[in-house]
């Protein structure tokens, strides 16, 4: 019997070269984190660069984890882990709280560490939810993915850094657009192994022709090191405070909702389904691997949602090769010239590259909701009313300003909010009372469960 896609081992050379298009892929969003922190901080450039090595290396392991398992440990599905971009907020609040700075990062790794320990015991329970992920739930919450990865696409795509001249300058977005074009051509006129690296053959191409612009900075590769390891507690021991552990809690919550939608959206796209016992043992690596990385300078992890859709658009669904990508990202946290190589990319080729990673994410969604039955309208509205919850955060990302902090960590996640939106719209419509085919309720008492809905 032949094995499932998921489990097959590709040739070498092939399972190399797609496993760096995943790392290329999602290596933007692992460093943003450590060096936003970092700055908050205050470290040096030696400590700055040790603590991005760092997230690249924990990275590695808990993508390791999480594709390969251990015990009823990983989805054994093709994810890759990484820092969660929703635990900046709450960190750099941490560092503005403490009166020594040099106390921050203990006192962060402490409360990841307790906040993954947590999420890793109440993993059994949070994945029963699963039953209220019903194909109009996981198409809304899949479109969302796509659509909330949209924009930071388009901040790559117009450089670096938002404050610099040239930010959204005509050469960025022609840089940008060429990569798109490049990765485009070779979806369409190429085939087999060609077609399927299609988006690291295009990162290459547009970091050559972005050289001439002086786009391509070679800096990071002089000066990195060869060789470096991670020391476990570099910046200390950790420590352990009620009110930072309190908004690493609230983090972890946000990133175990985010997984599951990203686990399930994942599941429909390499077709086999995440059933209750394959989100627990995901939930279990992502907490496990949070609890871990801080003894080694990482922060929380969690699924990246931007190489689900490198999945969708190549049809690479070996979660093999997304093993190789984490060797890749150990390989990184233990060498610091072979991250820099990654690091050589400019911005806005990752931005071109990333439009068709996301779009795909969205176009799955779409693919998911056209089978869930819009012609309902509770469906419709339920789609209607999620999708606008969920975007608020990207068209108007001040709309909740005036709510506290610690509730923004929540409010200012579109995916969070989208997937919580169709949740609780699906039980109202299709599970407090049964529901005639016009959608009106006639019966406040329990309806018999409808597999087409639930």
């Amino acid at each position: 019997m032949a094995a499932h896609p998921v489990d097959e081992k590709l040739p070498a050379l092939k399972m190399a070269t797609t496993g760096l298009q995943h790392v290329a892929a999602m290596y933007a969003g692992v460093v943003a984190p450590p060096l936003i922190v970092g700055a908050a901080v205050g470290l040096s450039g030696t400590d700055l660069t040790f603590l991005t090595g760092a997230c690249l290396f924990t990275a590695g392991l808990a993508t390791f984890l999480q594709t390969l398992g251990i015990w009823k440990i990983g989805a054994r599905l093709p994810f890759v882990n990484g820092v969660t971009f929703a635990g900046v907020a709450p960190m750099t609040a941490i560092v503005a709280s403490t009166h020594d700075r040099s106390d921050a990062l203990p006192v962060i790794f402490g409360a990841v560490m307790v906040a993954g320990i947590l999420g890793f015991l109440a993993a059994p329970v949070f994945c029963k939810a699963i039953r209220f992920f019903p194909p109009v739930v996981t198409g809304t919450v899949i479109t969302l993915i796509g659509v909330s990865l949209l924009p930071v696409a388009f901040g790559w795509a117009q450089g670096p850094d938002p404050a610099a001249p040239d930010y959204g300058s005509a050469t960025h977005l022609t840089l940008a657009g060429i990569t798109l074009a490049l990765v485009l051509l070779l979806r369409r006129f190429t085939r087999g192994f060609v077609k399927q690296i299609a988006v690291l053959l295009g990162l290459v191409a547009g970091t050559i022709v972005a050289i001439p612009f002086g786009a391509t900075d070679f800096g990071p590769v002089a000066g990195a090191d060869v060789i470096g390891f991670p020391t476990p507690f570099h910046f200390g021991v950790p420590r352990f405070q009620p009110a930072a552990i309190l908004s690493m809690c609230v983090v972890m919550v946000v990133s175990m909702t985010e997984s599951t939608a990203d686990m399930l959206a994942l599941g429909e796209i390499v077709e086999r389904p995440a059933d209750e016992r394959t989100i627990a043992a995901g939930l279990r690596a992502d907490t496990l691997g949070s609890a871990l990385s801080p003894l080694f300078n990482g922060f929380m992890c969690s699924a990246f949602a931007q190489n689900i859709g490198l999945v969708a658009m190549t049809r690479i669904r070996s979660r093999y090769v997304v093993a190789t990508g984490g060797g890749f990202l150990v390989l990184m946290g233990l060498c610091p010239m072979a991250a820099s190589l990654i690091a050589v990319v400019p911005r806005p080729v990752l931005g071109g590259a990333g439009v068709v990673l996301f779009g795909s994410v969205a176009a799955s969604g779409i693919q998911t909701l056209v089978r869930a039955g819009l012609e309902k309208d509770s469906n419709a509205l339920i789609v209607a009313v999620s999708l606008a919850v969920g975007i608020i955060p990207i068209t108007a990302p001040d709309f909740y300003h005036a709510f506290p902090q610690t509730a923004r960590i929540v409010l200012d996640s579109g995916i969070s909010t989208g997937c919580m939106a169709a949740v609780l719209l699906n039980l109202v419509f299709h599970h407090l009372g049964r529901v005639r085919p016009d959608g009106a309720a006639v019966s406040q008492a329990p309806a018999p469960r409808n597999p087409a809905t639930t």
